[in-house]
C-alpha cells in the first residue's frame, strides 16, 4: 500500500509520500500536496503502469522552506535519510553502497504544471567510490562514467549556479580530439577522463570540491528544486500565466533508471496527439543512448525520434498502448516522459498536454467522436477560447520566393519578423512595435520572456518536445526548431540560413506547418476551421440555454 507520513512544524503540516509499483493512491492524496507530476506519477503506479519508486516531499515543506527565510527545518537531513530507506527496501540497493549504489533523481512538481520552469538533478548518490560500484554492479563502465559527468555538469549548475559553458567547452575539446560528432557516441576512458576534467572545473568555478557525500549531495538538491521555485524563469512564468506563488513546488526524490545504458537504451517525451494541430496520432522525440535532459533541455540535435520501432519494436508497441491508456486514464491530452533502459520502458511522467487553439478544438471535437468526451464535458473544455477566432495558416510565396531552408516544426501558423538574437533585443524591439522572430541556437525556458514576446521562434538545435518548444505552443508561437542550416554569429550579430547570410534586424518567415524558412516578408492564407467549428455548433444546439449562452465564445 502507498504510505503516507505526517510531519507536523508549527501551523503547516508536512507529509512525505511513497510512491510504488500496484500502489493505491494514499489517503487524502491531491495534485495540491504531491505537485501535479508525483499525483500524476501515482495515478500511473496504482493502475499498473511501470513508474520507479520515490518518496514525495509535499508542497508544504516549501511553503515552510521560504517562511524560515530559506533554510531547511531542523532535521530534515534525517527525514530524507528514512525515507531513503524505503527506496533501498523496495530496489534492493544502498544509497552511498561501494557494491550495489542507489541512485536517485531530485525533481520539482508544482501543483500547476510549469515545463521547464523549476528543477531537477540527476544521478545523486554517485562520486568517486560508488562510480567503481556501479561498474561492478552493472558490467557498463561508460553508463558510470557519462552518468557521473552528468552530475558535476549537473549540480555546478542547479546547485552552485555555475554557467555551462567550461563544461560546455571541455566536452566539445574531448568530441573534437576524438573526431566525434556527439557524446554519447564517447567511450568509457576518454567519459573517466571527462568526468575528472569536470572536477577539476567544478572546483574552479565553485571554489570548492565536489561534494563525495551521497547524503550531502542530495540534501543539497532537494534544497536547490525548493529555491526554484523563486528562480528568474519560474517568476516570470507565473507572471506571464497569472499563477500565485503561495503554492510551492513538491520534491519529488526516484530511483534512478538510466536511459544512457547502451544501444537498448534512450530517453523520449511524446504527446498522444499532436500538440500542434490535433492529430490522433502519436508526436514522439526519442533519443537513443540518452538520459531525459538530453530531450527536454533544448541543447541537443534529436536525430533518432524515428527509430524506435525499428530498433525497438517492443517498445514502441507499448509505448502506443500507454498512449490510449494514458488518455482512458486521464481523459485528455497527455504529455508523458518515459525511458527505456537495456529494452524495458518506465514512465516518468505524464501531465495534461499544452496545445495551439487550433489543436484543442479538433481534440476536443474528435474526443467527443470517440466517446471520450461528453459534448457537454467538449464545451466545458473549449470554455475561454475565442473560438470564431481560430484560424488555419499556410504561405503564399510571391513570385521568386523559395525556401531559405526547412526545419522541424513544432507549432503551427505563419509568424513573419525581424531577426532578433537574444531575449532582451526581442523585448526591445518589440517594445518599439516591431514583430521579431528570436533566432537561437537551441531551445531554452531561459527565454522564456524572449518566447512571450516573439511572433516566431527559429533554432539550430532542439526537438518538438523540449521544455521551451512546448511553452512557446502553448503561447500559440510558431516554433521551428532543429534547423541544420541555422549558424548565428552572435559577435557580429549576423547568422547564414542556407548559406544566405542575414543581419539582425532582417526580416524572415516562418512556416510553422511545412517548416519552411524564407527571406522577407511572405503572403499569409487564412481559413477557418468549419468541420470543428461546425461539430461545436451542434453540441451547443444540444445543450440546455443556460450552458449554451455560458459556452458561446
Amino acid at each position: 500500500m502507498a504510505k503516507s507520513k505526517r510531519h507536523d512544524s508549527g501551523d503547516s503540516e508536512r507529509r512525505v509520500y511513497l510512491i510504488s509499483a500496484g500502489a493505491a493512491l494514499a489517503a487524502g492524496a491531491s495534485p495540491e500536496e504531491m505537485g501535479f507530476k508525483a499525483y500524476n506519477l501515482a495515478r500511473m503506479a496504482a493502475v499498473g503502469m511501470p513508474v520507479p519508486a520515490a518518496f514525495v516531499l509535499s508542497t508544504a515543506f516549501c511553503r515552510d522552506y521560504y517562511a524560515q527565510k530559506c533554510a531547511l527545518a531542523e532535521g530534515f537531513r534525517d527525514l530524507l535519510r528514512g525515507n531513503l530507506r524505503e527506496l533501498e527496501r523496495l530496489s534492493g540497493l544502498s544509497f552511498g553502497g561501494e557494491r550495489r549504489p542507489l541512485l536517485v533523481s531530485v525533481r520539482s512538481g508544482a501543483a500547476v504544471s510549469m515545463p521547464g520552469m523549476l528543477d531537477t538533478v540527476l544521478n545523486v548518490g554517485l562520486n568517486d567510490v560508488t562510480v567503481a560500484g556501479l561498474v561492478r554492479m552493472t558490467g557498463n563502465p561508460r553508463l558510470a562514467w557519462d552518468s557521473y559527468r552528468r552530475l558535476i555538469q549537473s549540480f555546478a549548475e542547479v546547485v552552485q549556479g555555475a554557467k555551462p559553458d567550461a563544461f560546455d567547452a571541455a566536452r566539445a575539446r574531448a568530441l573534437k580530439a576524438a573526431r566525434l560528432a556527439s557524446a554519447s557516441e564517447l567511450d568509457f576512458i576518454a567519459l573517466r577522463e571527462l568526468a575528472g576534467e569536470y572536477l577539476e572545473i567544478y572546483r574552479e568555478l565553485t571554489g570548492e570540491g565536489f561534494p563525495q557525500a551521497p547524503q550531502d549531495q542530495l540534501t543539497a538538491a532537494t534544497e536547490a528544486v525548493l529555491r526554484s521555485w523563486s528562480g528568474k524563469k519560474a517568476l516570470e512564468y507565473r507572471r506571464l500565466h497569472h499563477l500565485r506563488a503561495a503554492a510551492g513546488t513538491a520534491v519529488c526524490v526516484q530511483t534512478m533508471v538510466f536511459g544512457n545504458s547502451g544501444g537498448t537504451s534512450g530517453s523520449g517525451v511524446a504527446f498522444t496527439r499532436d500538440p500542434a494541430n490535433g492529430e490522433n496520432a502519436l508526436y514522439m522525440d526519442f533519443l537513443f543512448n540518452a538520459q531525459g535532459d538530453d530531450v527536454v533541455s533544448g541543447r541537443q540535435e534529436l536525430g533518432d525520434r524515428g527509430q524506435i520501432g525499428a530498433l525497438l519494436p517492443q517498445v514502441a508497441q507499448q509505448i502506443d498502448a500507454l498512449r490510449q491508456r494514458l488518455e482512458a486514464e486521464f481523459g485528455d491530452l497527455q504529455e508523458f516522459e518515459f525511458t527505456v533502459q537495456n529494452g524495458q520502458l518506465y514512465m516518468l511522467q505524464t501531465r495534461n498536454g499544452k496545445r495551439t487553439p487550433l489543436a484543442a478544438m479538433r481534440i476536443a471535437v474528435e474526443m467527443v467522436a470517440e466517446g471520450l468526451l461528453e459534448p457537454a464535458a467538449g464545451l466545458k473544455r473549449l470554455e475561454g477560447y475565442k473560438l470564431q477566432s481560430i484560424l488555419t495558416e499556410s504561405i503564399r510565396a510571391k513570385d521568386g520566393q523559395t525556401p531559405l531552408a526547412r526545419a522541424v516544426p513544432a507549432g503551427v501558423g505563419v509568424a513573419v519578423g525581424e531577426i532578433a538574437l537574444d531575449s532582451e533585443t526581442a523585448r526591445r524591439r518589440t517594445a518599439s512595435g516591431k514583430a521579431v522572430i528570436l533566432v537561437r541556437e537551441d531551445t531554452s525556458t531561459d527565454d522564456v520572456g524572449g518566447i512571450a514576446r516573439a511572433a516566431g521562434i527559429l533554432t539550430a538545435r532542439g526537438g518538438r518536445t523540449a521544455h521551451a518548444a512546448v511553452v512557446a505552443r502553448q503561447m500559440g508561437k510558431v516554433c521551428l526548431v532543429g534547423c541544420r542550416e541555422l549558424t548565428i554569429d552572435l559577435a557580429r550579430r549576423s547568422c547564414s540560413i542556407g548559406g544566405k547570410p542575414l543581419r539582425e534586424g532582417q526580416v524572415i518567415s516562418l512556416d510553422g506547418g511545412a517548416g519552411e524558412i524564407f527571406q522577407g516578408a511572405v503572403d499569409i492564407v487564412r481559413a477557418k476551421p468549419e468541420r470543428e467549428l461546425a461539430a461545436v455548433a451542434s453540441w451547443r444546439a444540444q445543450s440546455p440555454p443556460s450552458r449554451r449562452a455560458h459556452s458561446r465564445r
